[in-house]
């Protein structure tokens, strides 16, 4: 017989897409062992949205590594849909700041390269990687190679390729990064809105606060060398259920904004050693 605690517990399993348990990683070159991550632990729910955001050396792409199978942790572990990652598995999608397409394929083939890496190539597949084409405006340019596209209609066709596995989880390595601020705002929406529709979990590396507030269901405010867990702070609900164009503009952002700035400059401060504290 099931008690309630041990029956909280599986529901609590069932629900997390992916659990970090106290993980602890290591870089060791020939100059010596380099702490990247310290008691790292986290809980991240089926269909939510969550960065990880901090100074650069607090290990935001190593975690994604982790969760990926790029990488096996120095101690602890990892668990995507409740089971434990030791390479990596379909069920994870990852999007790079680079879009890598091949410019000798063109973007259809481009986007069917991970289904013919999974030997998923079929009629289904096929149409429904062309709608999904459709969906983000790539229709009429399936058959265009990717250096006749724009920075932004690349980075939608790497989703595209990203998405048509049809991942669980998709690992967002500031994708946004290369891009101008028009076309980078347009692609927050888009990728918002479609992996809401689709029910998928994500996690986003960036430096950009205002889009981590925009995009996000939650926040993860990681602190530096190593990388340790500093906040993790609920995004409002009416910002969260606004696209990120229209989020910037509700009650509460701007407030959030500054909590999470003010978090960033302790940090500098205590990393210059100004920091009584």
């Amino acid at each position: 017989m099931k008690t309630t605690a041990n029956a909280a517990t599986e529901t609590a399993a069932r629900e997390a897409a992916i659990e970090v348990n106290d993980v602890t990683h290591v870089y060791v070159n020939t100059k010596g062992a380099y702490p990247a991550l310290a008691g790292i632990d986290l809980r991240i729910k089926t269909g939510e949205f969550v960065s990880l955001i901090g100074p650069s050396g607090c290990g935001k792409t190593t975690i994604l590594s982790l969760i990926s199978g790029l990488l096996s942790p120095v101690q602890g572990e990892v668990r995507v849909m409740g089971e434990p990652v030791t390479k990596p598995t379909p069920q994870v999608g990852y999007m790079l700041q680079q879009d890598y397409l091949f410019p000798w394929r063109t973007i259809e083939d481009n986007v069917m390269l991970g289904l013919e890496l999974l030997d998923r190539k079929n009629d289904e597949s096929v149409r429904s990687v062309r709608q999904l084409l459709e969906e983000m405006g790539l229709g009429a340019f399936r058959h265009a190679t990717p250096q006749q596209l724009s920075g932004g209609m690349r980075q939608r066709a790497a989703l595209v390729r990203t998405l048509a596995a049809e991942p669980g989880i998709l690992l967002l390595d500031e994708p946004f990064s290369a891009l101008d601020y028009q076309t980078k705002l347009q692609l927050e929406d888009l990728i918002v809105s479609t992996l809401k529709a689709k029910g998928k979990t994500a996690v986003l590396v960036t430096h950009d606060i205002s889009e981590a507030i925009a995009m996000s269901d939650r926040i993860i405010v990681l602190q530096p060398r190593p990388g340790r867990l500093l906040a993790e702070v609920e995004v409002p609900e009416p910002i969260r259920s606004a696209l990120p164009l229209e989020a910037r503009e509700k009650a509460g952002f701007h407030e959030l904004f500054r909590s999470l700035w003010q978090m960033f400059e302790q940090m500098e401060r205590k990393e210059e050693g100004h920091d009584d504290a």
